[in-house]
């Protein structure tokens, strides 16, 4: 397929709208970007009935591919991994394996997508663990940090994995050629957090990466660093939380403004700042997380996502497919292992000549 036209794969029975969501935003994505095709996938009837509410039907920009089943939000992923083979999640990786799609996008349950992405797509060679990487607000613009939620206790090599795909995302997405990568950590000195994590930390040292060291929790929204990388189980959690830190702000000032005549008038001549707030950290702006590592393109949107969510998920897909992601990560590995192989062979050298 021609590298400047994505064709792009909807999950669109995913997530805790479904096609409420899935369609406005197809169609709003349709009309913003003209170098895009959509696959909406799902229960054929319900989707034309959708697109006829908006008086849309099907044309050479926008296919139908019908599927019976739909992955639940509950569903465990082995149970989905073999009996959803005829669900909308199943058939839109399907899609892609099969060069009919560059890319999937889901709102549907992430260890469920997980599980058959690797499953139908496979992994990019010297690849272990895919990992979810996505963006966040920081004092300076924005972080990619990655693993969030997909694996729990990884070790030093797949933690070095995960800041080569970081790196390359960065490097393509945002146009870096140098994005700096921190590993994050409980503390900055040398000998702080867990083997593991130093481990990873020895690794990198002997990287061509541009590896600032140990980062904090407090170092991610800063923007001294661009690409933040972590064991899922931390990972997941630092995502949560900051999403619960900008609800909470929100909340606090609304109350804040709301409690007297006085403080709703200063509200008033505060709105266009507290707007500009607002669109800064707000979450949906960021949504659409990749899965690195695999051999095609997939996106998770947050099974909560809006339409607006919703639409920059799928523009985060078309950006991915025209930068060439996978294959971009999968040169870049190559590299790295062909550098760590030779600096190998020159230390057992000089150990020898000793």
């Amino acid at each position: 397929m021609a590298a400047s036209h994505a064709t792009i794969a909807i999950d669109a029975m995913s997530g805790d709208h479904g096609l409420r969501v899935t369609i406005p935003a197809a169609l709003q994505a349709l009309k913003t970007w003209s170098d895009i095709t959509l696959v909406l996938v799902g229960r054929e009837a319900e989707i034309l009935e959708a697109l006829a509410e908006h008086n849309e039907t099907p044309n050479e920009r926008l296919r139908v591919v019908h599927a019976d089943q739909v992955v639940e939000m509950d569903d465990l992923p082995s149970k989905a991994l073999r009996q959803k083979r005829q669900s909308s999640m199943r058939v839109a990786l399907n899609l892609v394996k099969d060069d009919q799609a560059d890319a999937c996008v889901s709102a549907g349950n992430t260890g469920a997508l997980m599980a058959m992405s690797k499953f139908v797509l496979k992994t990019l060679p010297g690849i272990e663990r895919p990992a979810i990487c996505t963006a966040m607000p920081t004092m300076k613009g924005h972080v990619h940090m990655l693993d969030l939620g997909a694996n729990v206790g990884v070790d030093g090599e797949n933690l070095l994995q995960f800041a080569l795909m970081g790196s390359v995302l960065v490097s393509q997405l945002d146009d870096n050629p140098a994005p700096r990568v921190g590993l994050l950590n409980i503390g900055e000195e040398e000998i702080k957090g867990p083997e593991r994590i130093r481990h990873a930390h020895r690794l990198l040292l002997q990287t061509p990466l541009n590896y600032i060291g140990y980062v904090e929790g407090d170092d991610i929204f800063k923007g001294d660093t661009d690409v933040v990388v972590c064991d899922g189980f931390d990972g997941n959690i630092a995502l949560k939380a900051s999403e619960g830190v900008a609800k909470m702000i929100s909340f606090h000032l609304k109350k804040a403004f709301g409690r007297s005549l006085l403080t709703k008038l200063a509200g008033m001549v505060a709105l266009p700042v507290l707007r500009h707030f607002q669109q800064t950290i707000d979450p949906r702006r960021y949504n659409g997380a990749s899965l690195l590592g695999l051999r095609k393109i997939v996106i998770k949107s947050h099974g909560g996502a809006d339409e607006f969510a919703y639409f920059h998920a799928i523009g985060q897909a078309r950006l991915e497919v025209q930068k060439a992601i996978p294959q971009m990560i999968s040169e870049q590995l190559a590299q790295l292992m062909a550098t760590l192989e030779q600096q190998d062979t020159v230390h057992e050298s000089e150990q020898q000549a000793v």
